[in-house]
Order: C-alpha cells, then sequence, then structure tokens
C-alpha cells in the first residue's frame, strides 16, 4: 500500500502511538493477537522494527507554484526537529510539527521546503506593523543593526501574511499533503533499515543463546572439577580433617560460585527481547536498550563467579555480541 492510502491506514491505528484501547480493538477487527500470526503486509509493519535514520521527499507543480520538501532523519533520544523553510510556510509551521511529532515519534530530523512562485504579483505581504514591533523589541535585548534585525524579525510569526485568506488555506492543504507523503517515504525507508536491523540484532541475539547454551552443558562438570579439586587439596593435608564440616563449608562455597540462577535469568532476558521485538508497539528501541542492559549484568555476573576457562570463553565472546546489540539499538526507534 503507497502514498496517502498508507498513510490514513497508519492514521486509523493510531500508527507509532502506544497501543489505546480503541487500538487494541481495531487490531482484534483485523483478527490477530500477535506478530507470529498471518498478517497483511501493512498490518506485519507493526511487528518490525524501525530505524530512527531515513530520508523522504516529495514535489507539487500547484496553482501557487513549484514546491518540493525533502526531509532527513537521524538517530536521537527525542524528537529534533529542524526547519528550513521559504518564508511563506512559517505560518504553517507548527501543523507541520504536529504531523512529524505523531509519525516519527523519535530522530533529529531536518525538514526543507523550497518554493519557486508562478506569479508575477506576489499573493504574501510584510505586515508592517508586526515587523516594526518585533524590531522594537529586538533592539531592547541586542546592539545589532536595522538589516540584521530586520532579518531575524520576517521569520518570526505572523510577520508575512496571505492577502487571500482562502489560497492561504488551499496552499497549506497542499503543503500537508506533501508533508504526509514525505513522511511515508521517510517511513518507507526506516522500515527498510529497521528490518536489516533487526535481521542483525536477532542474529547476535541467537549468537548469545548459543553460548548459554554451551556454558548451561559445561556448568555441571565445572561442579565436579571444583569438587575433585578441592578434596584432593584435603587429601595432602596432614592432619585429620572433620569431614561434617568440610561438607559445610564446600556446600557453602559451592553456592557463592553457583550460576544456574543467573543462567536461567539470562534465558528469560533473551526471550523477553525476543518477544518485545516482536510485539505490536512501535517505539521499542529504548525498552530493548534497558533489556540488553539487564542481560549485560548476568552475562558479567557469571564471568566473575565461573572461574573456568570454557565459560569465561564464551562469556567474552557473549559480551562482544552484546555491544554489537546496544550499538545497533541506539538507531531503533
Amino acid at each position: 500500500m503507497l502514498g496517502l492510502q498508507k498513510i490514513l491506514l497508519m492514521e486509523m491505528l493510531q500508527f507509532h502511538f502506544k497501543i489505546t484501547a480503541v487500538h487494541k480493538f481495531l487490531l482484534e477487527i483485523f483478527g490477530f493477537e500477535s506478530c507470529n500470526e498471518n498478517l497483511n503486509n501493512s498490518l506485519l509493519n507493526l511487528c518490525m522494527l524501525y530505524s530512527m535514520t531515513g530520508f523522504g521527499n516529495a514535489s507539487l507543480n500547484s496553482e501557487f507554484g513549484e514546491i518540493s520538501l525533502d526531509i532527513r532523519s537521524l538517530n536521537s533520544k527525542t524528537l529534533d526537529l529542524n526547519y528550513n523553510l521559504n518564508p511563506i510556510f512559517k505560518n504553517f509551521e507548527n501543523d507541520i510539527r504536529k504531523i512529524l511529532a505523531k509519525f516519527l515519534k523519535r530522530g533529529k530530523v531536518d525538514i526543507k521546503i523550497d518554493f519557486k512562485n508562478k506569479r508575477e504579483t506576489p499573493q504574501s505581504q510584510l505586515n508592517h506593523n508586526i515587523i516594526n514591533t518585533y524590531i522594537k523589541d529586538l533592539k531592547k535585548i541586542t546592539p545589532a543593526n536595522d538589516l540584521e534585525l530586520l532579518k531575524i524579525a520576517i521569520k518570526l510569526p505572523d510577520s508575512i501574511y496571505n492577502k487571500n485568506a482562502s489560497e492561504n488555506k488551499n496552499l497549506r492543504n497542499e503543503i500537508m499533503s506533501l508533508v504526509k507523503i514525505a513522511v511515508n517515504t521517510l517511513l518507507d525507508f526506516r522500515l527498510n533499515e529497521g528490518n536489516s536491523l533487526q535481521k542483525d540484532i536477532l542474529s547476535n541475539l541467537d549468537s548469545v543463546q548459543k553460548k548459554l547454551e554451551k556454558i548451561e552443558k559445561s556448568a555441571p562438570k565445572r561442579i565436579l572439577l571444583v569438587k575433585e579439586r578441592i578434596k584432593k587439596k584435603l587429601l595432602d593435608l596432614e592432619k585429620e580433617t572433620d569431614l561434617n564440616r568440610f561438607e559445610q563449608e564446600l556446600i557453602y562455597y559451592l553456592e557463592k560460585i553457583d550460576i544456574n540462577e543467573e543462567l536461567v535469568r539470562l534465558r528469560n532476558h533473551i526471550i523477553f527481547f525476543k518477544n518485545t521485538v516482536n510485539n505490536k508497539q512501535i517505539e521499542k528501541g529504548k525498552k530493548l536498550n534497558f533489556i540488553s542492559q539487564e542481560i549485560g549484568r548476568e552475562i558479567n555476573t557469571i564471568g566473575s563467579k565461573s572461574n573456568y576457562l570454557l565459560i569465561q570463553k564464551n562469556v567474552v565472546e557473549m559480551k562482544n555480541e552484546l555491544e554489537k546489540i546496544k550499538e545497533q539499538l541506539l538507531n531503533v526507534l
């Protein structure tokens, strides 16, 4: 589904919002409860990872002139919007912001709109009274000359207005449609890159899981080796040993080095990570990052308690895979 049709579907599903009761109801109408079920491509996109990096553009040769719009997005912890607009579009900035905030959610977003006017007589005028008021106020806080202050003033709200209100409304509608088309293109870009990120992340996570399985298989042998090593040292002692005391000390020591709980928690964290990737929410990057931190804590604890070469080797390899995951998650929405 392309263009505005896809935008309308996303709006209907409250695309990019946290799942509300209404959203759940709509999803149930479409007949699926999880991303493991059979979905059509449009609905399946709800269950994919999205990158924060993307590019989208749109252009239109309208009755007003040639309008071209570019949107670029990079990773960021929050939504950081930067505008490079022709002054005629300054009054539309708030409406543009609402669309970008609704669909993009996070990222450093740069939006540029260029305009070539077809008409010989300008349809927009400077609002002299407002501009003069701005300049007077600016003089109170800066020693800049009038030319510099004028450059600032004409970029401020209501400095430029359209002579024909109905034409201004029509122009606004065209700009909003272009923004939605460009955002849709950017979302497709984000989805494609997110799909690549998802494959790499899950591949790295599978490597962590395989190393975990190797550790689980070698853990019993490690305990036996520890027991044998302790017994051998005791046999080398010349004085007699209290066997009851020895058993108590041995149990205490083995409990201190036991990694079974960490292995169970690590496996649960891996399952939780995969379930989060496959859930219906769009924003998953922050949550996945928190889960990866918990995975790292368990791996570190296993490494510090094991004192066994085979396990420590697998721990090092798990840490390496986890670092790759964390780096990739920086760009996940």
